[in-house]
């Protein structure tokens, strides 16, 4: 192939955080890069996150005064993600984590602050943080984007007169009804509010406000972006990747990629025919909040090139409550509510269910409990928030037309609504309402962990545990919903992309949900997509500047 329609050192395939991060970090490093995105709206999966980031040592922390530990978060992602990620993968992301996020501070525009007290998923292991190491991009006026305010993707929730909260400010505001705290939240909301009427900002948060502040840093960079630009395949010189082939403006082009070609398309979660392929029983319906866009091209383009992939068969799990609209509603805080149980069709608790999502929704794969059902109080409906809803208010109409709430006096009329032995819920809701009473589930451990306790209420011994007595009764239908798949391409720790034979393709990188994930089956806490997805951008853009440092040629 020897024309070529336009010409670049690096072209990155996404716009999501990992792709924007690298493109930032191929500029960096005196590369020409250059961003396509299929879509007509930039952020991915991303720009519909709560838009967490775990790198632990990154500068916020450092500022905010955490120590960090490198051997410690080592010895954790390999209590984690050791048997299922080679060694060299764990200690690349250990290592150039806080650089790749030094670099992202470098911007005026990049600032971030550290979500307090939220905990690692699992602060008990050796290495965890009952603090948590999370971060979050302080909220953005979207007003600022200028005329590319219009392509962001469009908000998921939206609150009353444009409310805007973080992820901080919904742990306070989920207690509203329980502490001084959240009292007080609901006066800063107010104040918002206000603030929004006068000054008529556009405030974004989280994973919005994360894509908004990194499309302002590519802006001030002059690195292009290429929006309703499909990559319709790779192309290929003695073996190496020298670009690639789109679709933009109706018409075939394609692309030269003088340094690497890096793919940042996200997983196959809104592939029918790759879910049920790859992903077990139980998880191949598509209930699912990624992005949209996310059909596995990435994934695709590089096993048509012999790429091997890896945990095809897993996803970043959610349990999630179906609204009747179809919108995907994951859960949780909620599964932290105190005077709650999930139960399976045996009408039996099967798993902590406060504990990470992603662990939560494995055990009901396990069990094969789908769906399953959250049974609350009346306590729990107005002390608490669920699914949207707020506290005290009822579930609407299509709730129950739809058979996702059903709504009884009785815990036994109620096991006959949702179709579970009566006896066996009984005695359910009796046994847990014991452990309640003394603080201890005995079964589970509910309420043992730090994570299980952030979203728990903090005005009671066990902020997890409470009786379920008050009548009526609710039951909620959980699905297994998920925030994207965790399957994808083989990658060194590089980020290139590796052959079934082991061997690296030349030219080829890959991050986020299109690589097969650097945490295995588990999840080490909040951000754990996004921040990895930065990271291995970063690398990999890095890696291919020695690349052309090294004169090598392709």
């Amino acid at each position: 192939m020897s024309a070529w329609d336009a010409e670049y050192d690096f072209v990155v395939v996404g716009s999501g955080a990992g792709g924007m991060a690298a493109a930032l970090a191929a500029h960096d490093a005196g590369l020409r890069p250059l961003v396509v995105e299929k879509a007509g709206h930039f952020g991915g999966s991303t720009a519909i996150s709560g838009g967490g980031i775990w790198v632990p040592g990154n500068p916020t922390l450092t500022a905010a005064g955490q120590r960090h530990d490198p051997d410690a978060v080592r010895r954790y992602l390999d209590r984690l993600a050791g048997d299922r990620v080679p060694a060299a993968r764990l200690d690349a992301y250990v290592e150039h984590g806080p650089e790749a996020m030094r670099l992202l501070e470098r911007s005026r525009w990049l600032r971030f602050f550290w979500v307090t007290g939220y905990a690692d998923y699992h602060p008990e292991y050796d290495g965890g943080e009952p603090l948590g190491r999370s971060i979050e991009a302080r909220p953005f006026d979207t007003r600022t984007l200028g005329e590319d305010e219009r392509f962001q993707h469009p908000k998921t929730i939206t609150g009353p007169l444009g409310l805007w909260i973080t992820a901080k400010d919904y742990h306070d505001l989920a207690m509203v009804k329980r502490t001084w705290r959240g009292r007080w939240m609901t006066v800063v909301a107010a104040w918002r509010v206000a603030g929004n009427l006068v000054l008529r900002r556009h405030m974004a948060t989280g994973g919005r406000a994360l894509i908004a502040r990194l499309r302002m840093a590519l802006k001030d960079a002059g690195i292009p972006l290429w929006l309703d630009t499909p990559m319709t395949d790779l192309r290929t010189a003695d073996g190496a990747v020298t670009g690639v082939e789109v679709r933009r403006g109706g018409r075939a082009q394609r692309i030269r990629a003088h340094r690497g070609v890096l793919l940042a398309t996200g997983g196959f979660e809104h592939n029918q025919r790759m879910r049920d392929e790859h992903l077990p029983e139980g998880g191949r319906e598509n209930i699912s909040a990624g992005a949209d866009s996310n059909v596995g091209d990435g994934i695709a383009a590089g096993q048509r090139l012999g790429a091997a992939v890896d945990l095809m068969d897993d996803a970043w799990w959610m349990p999630s409550v179906l609204h009747p609209s179809g919108a995907v509603i994951p859960l949780v805080s909620e599964r932290c509510i105190p005077p709650s149980v999930i139960v399976s069709a045996s009408g039996r608790r099967f798993t902590n269910e406060s504990s990470p999502y992603v662990n939560f929704v494995h055990d009901q794969l396990a069990g094969g409990h789908v769906p399953a059902w959250f049974v609350m109080d009346a306590k729990a409906r107005s002390r608490y928030p669920f699914a949207q809803i707020l506290p005290g208010q009822p579930f609407p109409k299509g709730f129950y037309s739809a058979g996702t709430v059903h709504r009884a006096d009785t815990l036994a009329e109620l096991a006959a609504r949702i179709g579970v032995p009566a006896g066996n819920l009984e005695s359910t809701v009796e046994r847990f309402n014991g452990f309640a009473r003394r603080g201890v589930d005995e079964d589970f451990g509910r309420g043992a962990s730090a994570y299980d306790r952030y979203y728990g209420d903090p005005t009671l011994p066990n902020p997890n545990l409470d009786t379920i007595d008050r009548p009526p009764f609710h039951a909620v239908r959980i699905e297994v919903g998920d925030l994207g798949t965790k399957g994808g391409l083989v990658c060194d720790e590089h980020s290139r992309v590796l052959r079934t034979d082991g061997g690296a393709i030349p030219g080829l990188y890959a991050t986020g949900n299109t690589a097969a994930s650097v945490m295995g089956n588990e999840y080490a806490g909040p951000g754990a997509t996004i921040g990895p997805s930065i990271v291995f951008g970063h690398i990999a853009a890095r890696h291919a500047a020695r690349v052309a440092e090294s004169g090598a040629r392709r």
